[in-house]
């Protein structure tokens, strides 16, 4: 049977004596590129400008090494660590016959010194160190991030991106209303497309007109939100063509089974196929890990206590998931996960809500992802009729 590789550890055959071990110490000004060559005994150590050719000549040179001191390399395999540069490298180097790893920042332990040394050199060695112990099929190391094509990576842009135009719309909207404020006036709702021709009626507390740099202001303002609006509108024209042109392929399936239930709209289905349900997770217990709604527990000796959420996965899906099951509650009433979810806290000795909901979250996403992967609706959950 074929074993799943689950990114904790390397399931192929480790061989130090035909394989060139390559690791990258990626910054924005220079990569610091470390070796291990087989036949050679030193540990080269290169800082080379972020050139990916120059990389790609220098790993050839090592190799060049390695064979004239009668060590032929028949494996090259380099890693560095998820970062400010993303994907992009790793895809290059595959395309190039090397294979090429990402590791999982928070997957590689640190000393715990209160002030303890930290240079690029000897982030390399720890790099070489953890990523030796995984190709050995070692586990506890360092994990391994999926490499997305530029397809999947692009594929994430539009719902990111409305989420940071819809945080960028809030924020000149608490503006505006913690300025008018200032002068007394409440419920004005400068968001609104009328808001505008409405400013110049506005009076203050001591019944006068607002002061002219303050209007010239909330109209350079207004304009803005005006901009945000009408892109955010074209980011959700866009998807929905896009959906309509290929419904039935690849993410877009998923992306309209999830918008059939009831309570969830087509973005938040985008949002949560692009960003954790088309991923190819191991199990139940890999998603809930992957979103960061597992516990974290803190146990020594005696001492038992939970400290919450461990939060070490993916915000935007933590966020989502939390307001979904919210909703959830207001339009699944009768499904067996709001009825779970109302027998815990009914009650005097009822849990707490906003610690539930939680709990309900974590329960909806592995529904959800059984949904959209193996096509088991959850009990109750009404969805509507098939376009």
């Amino acid at each position: 049977m074929a074993q799943v590789n689950d990114l904790s550890r390397s399931v192929s055959a480790f061989d130090p004596i035909s394989t060139l071990v390559v690791v990258v110490e990626m910054s924005k000004a220079s990569w610091l590129v470390s070796g291990v060559v087989p036949g050679v005994e030193r540990q080269p150590l290169k800082k080379l400008d972020p050139d990916a050719t120059a990389l790609l000549r220098l790993i050839e040179r090592w190799r060049n090494e390695a064979l004239r001191a009668g060590r032929p390399i028949s494996r090259i395999t380099l890693a560095y660590e998820a970062g400010r540069d993303g994907f992009w490298l790793a895809r290059w180097l595959i395309a190039r016959g090397i294979e090429a790893h990402v590791i999982h920042s928070a997957s590689v332990a640190v000393s715990r010194e209160r002030k303890r040394a930290k240079t690029d050199r000897l982030d390399a060695a720890m790099l070489m160190r953890v990523f030796l112990g995984w190709l050995r099929g070692e586990r506890g190391h360092c994990g391994m991030v999926a490499i997305p094509t530029m397809e999947e990576e692009d594929a994430r842009r539009p719902s990111r991106e409305r989420e940071s135009l819809v945080d960028e719309r809030s924020r000149i909207t608490n503006r505006m209303k913690s300025a008018l404020a200032r002068f007394g006036i409440r419920g004005f709702k400068p968001h609104l497309r009328k808001a505008p021709e409405r400013l110049a009626g506005l009076r203050t507390a001591e019944g006068t007109g607002l002061p002219a740099n303050i209007i010239e202001e909330f109209r350079r303002d207004m304009a803005r939100l005006a901009l945000v609006r009408e892109q955010i509108s074209s980011i959700e024209k866009t998807r929905v063509e896009r959906l309509e042109r290929a419904p039935d392929t690849g993410p877009h399936a998923m992306v309209r089974l999830l918008a059939r239930v009831i309570g969830i709209g087509i973005e938040t289905a985008d949002m949560l196929v692009r960003e954790i349900l088309s991923r190819k997770l191991r199990d139940r217990r890999a998603v809930a890990r992957y979103a960061g709604l597992t516990g974290s527990p803190d146990e020594s000796g005696l001492k038992r206590r939970e400290k919450g959420l461990a939060k070490a996965g993916n915000a935007r899906v933590r966020r989502g998931l939390i307001q979904l099951a919210w909703r959830f509650l207001m339009f699944q009433k009768d499904s067996a996960l709001a009825q779970w979810y109302r027998t815990r806290t009914e009650g005097p000795s009822g849990a707490r809500k906003t610690t539930m909901i939680v709990a309900l979250a974590r329960k909806l996403l592995i529904a959800l992802w059984r949904l959209v992967t193996t096509g088991e609706v959850p009990d109750g959950v009404e969805l509507r009729p098939a376009a």
